[in-house]
């Protein structure tokens, strides 16, 4: 089946049918769906077959690690790990798991995830809901590695004090370090309260130097990078280029949610009854590529940056590329987009090489 063809039957059947649903209602059933189909060798052959683009010219090392495709599928979807395998099938070349907290903990009350269908965009305020980090270490052990890179996204308890939150990073890095091939450090989600004090200069260093003192002790370091926000002034981001040097950090991912709420097309009136949350998706995409452009240019190219925000098209994709991004990952375009995306991307993306 042709990639058109695949964008037309879900953009006309597929999509109208899980937008009746309330939004996190209709993402359990959609990854429950995708699990059911991969795990039956005849149906995962042929999802493999429509959904994936292999491609030499695809291939990249970026912080020691070989990538098949340069798109990734960014956190938030796969908060516990259990669906690696199925998006795997889907053709990314890098899966990110999490965020994951030392407890589990049930998040923020629902409804908290909102489609804004106009702006083609998603407010959430999940507030780091996951099973724990016990719980997917347990899974991850269990179940056989995809063939794709695996990245681990980590968080602090919302009961935990910001005074306290090097612990909680710590006892999730050394829960994942061996099931994973590199950690993400999430210190900019909007969803929990305090959270984006630690993107301050002093503390966000003291962070990471433990973190880095951690890696370096189990004697084959993994690459750390950091999560930042949208909503970062230039002299903060000169701050965060100037701790990435200090800490010798791998990279960055640009950016996370935004809290902004310029740009979009629905009525004030709809925006103000969702209330407070991170906003992704296509109001996102120009904020996040011009962070990347100036971390990139800034620092000369200094460190890899994978960029995420706004990626509806593979247009979007490559503009990314183009801005500085080694790296792209998507979560919101995928939902509005469908999951063929990444075969679009990944072969317009292959093409321009």
């Amino acid at each position: 089946m042709h990639g058109s063809t695949l964008k037309l039957v879900y953009k006309r059947m597929i999509k109208p049918l899980f937008f009746l649903l309330q939004a996190e209602k209709a993402h359990h059933l959609t990854t429950r769906l995708l699990q059911l189909i991969t795990a039956i060798a005849p149906f995962r052959w042929i999802f493999s077959s429509l959904y994936k683009f292999e491609d030499k010219r695809l291939e990249k090392e970026v912080f020691g690690l070989k990538f098949k495709n340069p798109v990734g599928l960014a956190a938030g979807f796969d908060k516990d790990g259990k669906h690696l395998h199925a998006m795997s099938h889907l053709g990314f070349g890098f899966v990110e798991i999490g965020t994951v907290t030392p407890k589990p903990q049930d998040g923020n009350p629902v409804p908290r995830l909102f489609r804004l269908p106009a702006s083609e965009a998603l407010i959430n305020r999940m507030g780091f809901n996951n099973d724990g980090v016990e719980a997917l270490v347990k899974r991850l052990k269990s179940k056989k590695s995809p063939n794709c890179i695996i990245g681990g996204n980590i968080g602090k308890n919302k009961i935990t004090p910001n005074d306290k939150a090097e612990e909680d990073y710590k006892i999730c890095f050394q829960a994942l370090y061996p099931y994973v091939d590199y950690f993400v450090v999430n210190v900019s989600s909007p969803n929990t309260p305090g959270l984006r004090e630690l993107q301050e200069k002093e503390p966000l260093s003291a962070l990471l130097r433990m973190l880095q003192h951690e890696n370096q002790a189990t004697g084959a370091p993994k690459p750390i990078l950091l999560k930042i926000a949208p909503d970062l002034t230039n002299e903060q981001l000169d701050d965060i280029i100037e701790i990435i040097k200090d800490t010798h950090l791998a990279g960055v991912i640009a950016t996370n949610t935004t809290i902004e709420r310029s740009g979009l097309q629905e009525n004030q009136a709809e925006v103000t009854r969702i209330g407070q949350g991170g906003l992704s998706g296509q109001p996102l995409k120009n904020r996040a590529t011009a962070v990347i452009r100036y971390l990139h240019d800034q620092s000369k190219g200094a460190f890899p940056i994978i960029g995420v925000g706004g990626i509806q098209k593979p247009e979007d994709a490559l503009e990314k590329i183009q801005a500085g991004a080694a790296l792209v990952q998507i979560y919101t375009g995928m939902i509005y987009e469908g999951p063929g995306i990444v075969k679009r991307m990944n072969r317009f993306l292959a093409d321009q090489m």
